[in-house]
């Protein structure tokens, strides 16, 4: 799987995640989100709106993406979260860390 990546302006990117973020596809991830670092973005908005699965690996690759962007005073946020990942956000409390936005519309415009 691919993820699908769109900026939005100089610092942000938008990722959508697709169908699922877990073990088989987290290093795809990271290959895909991780150079555009390199080229200034600093603010990711991951839009989890068609993710139905979301596990450790997955999350483990989205905290990988906020300790790059972290030391670059840079931003990850949810946008969209279909409920299977509201269900891990709550469970393991990632909303502490992660900004929730019922969109990535809303997400934009609160970052851009």
């Amino acid at each position: 799987m691919s993820f699908h990546t769109r900026p939005v302006s100089d610092d942000t990117l938008v990722v959508t995640v697709g169908d699922t973020l877990d073990f088989r596809n987290a290093e795809a991830f990271k290959d895909a989100v991780h150079p555009p670092i390199d080229d200034g973005k600093r603010n990711f908005i991951l839009d989890f709106s068609d993710t139905d699965v979301l596990d450790s690996s997955g999350l483990g690759a989205v905290f990988s993406l906020y300790r790059r962007v972290a030391t670059h005073d840079g931003t990850v946020v949810f946008a969209g979260s279909s409920e299977p990942v509201r269900v891990v956000v709550e469970l393991t409390r990632t909303y502490k860390v992660f900004p929730q936005y019922d969109s990535v519309a809303d997400a934009q415009a609160d970052l851009t």
